[in-house]
């Protein structure tokens, strides 16, 4: 299954709502989230700074991240960003099968 980094901002409703809640219901709301649509989430951490939440997601297809980063953008209270991770065995096969290129000017 890929696996996606998924960085999320809080915006100050989302704060509020991690007060009033807990920030333990809201991996929970995460997980559940991530479970509809037949993923798994697999880590879920807080920090500081311009990024408040780093999970990582196993997502059966791309379509379904997709459509979980448009559940949480949708939102307006928090803002998220979704990166596909590659294993390195993936990385090894793609340098293999790189075409030639040849860049401008030369």
């Amino acid at each position: 299954m890929p696996k996606y980094l998924f960085q999320v901002s809080y915006g100050a409703e989302a704060v509020k709502g991690v007060i009033r809640e807990g920030a333990t219901a809201r991996r929970e709301a995460a997980a559940k989230l991530i479970e509809s649509v037949g993923g798994k989430l697999e880590a879920f951490y807080y920090a500081y700074g311009e990024v408040d939440v780093y999970s990582i997601v196993d997502v059966p297809d791309e379509v379904k991240a997709v459509a979980l980063s448009m559940a949480v953008n949708q939102t307006g209270v928090m803002s998220g960003r979704l990166t596909p991770l590659i294993l390195p065995e993936t990385l090894d096969a793609a340098a293999k099968a790189t075409p030639p290129f040849r860049p401008p000017g030369q």
